[in-house]
């Protein structure tokens, strides 16, 4: 199990799969967010947080809404605003244990050019 939680700890994740690679994006977002994601199916993911606990920001087609606690503003996830069957959702490694990142294989992926893993 992988588990998370803001700096204050109001907002926490809770992941029931195992995660052997991480994701590293430089789209406009991510850059700025400085998160390094983990992806696995809804269902293996739990946040908790208070009632409107978080903040979530959504960009453009609205596909997706990261969100971030309201007390401290870590960035803690993001979802899928319309879900599918098989839909994953992502959670930021950077609020885990320092070990997780360091058993994990983290991919670099081009999100603001070329839409492709960086050196692979």
């Amino acid at each position: 199990m992988i588990e998370g939680r803001c700096h204050c700890g109001r907002v926490r994740f809770h992941v029931s799969d195992t995660i052997e690679t991480a994701l590293e994006c430089n789209c406009s977002i991510c850059i700025r967010l400085g998160t390094i994601w983990g992806y696995s199916l809804i269902e293996n993911v739990t946040i908790k947080s208070p009632p409107d606990g978080t903040i979530a920001y959504s960009r453009d087609q609205k596909n997706i809404a990261f969100h971030s606690c309201k007390n401290c503003g870590c960035t803690t996830h993001w979802e899928h605003l319309k879900p599918k069957a098989d839909s994953k959702m992502a959670f930021n490694l950077r609020l885990s244990d320092p070990a997780i990142l360091n058993s994990i294989r983290i991919r670099r992926f081009d999100g603001a050019d070329t839409w492709s893993f960086i050196g692979e």
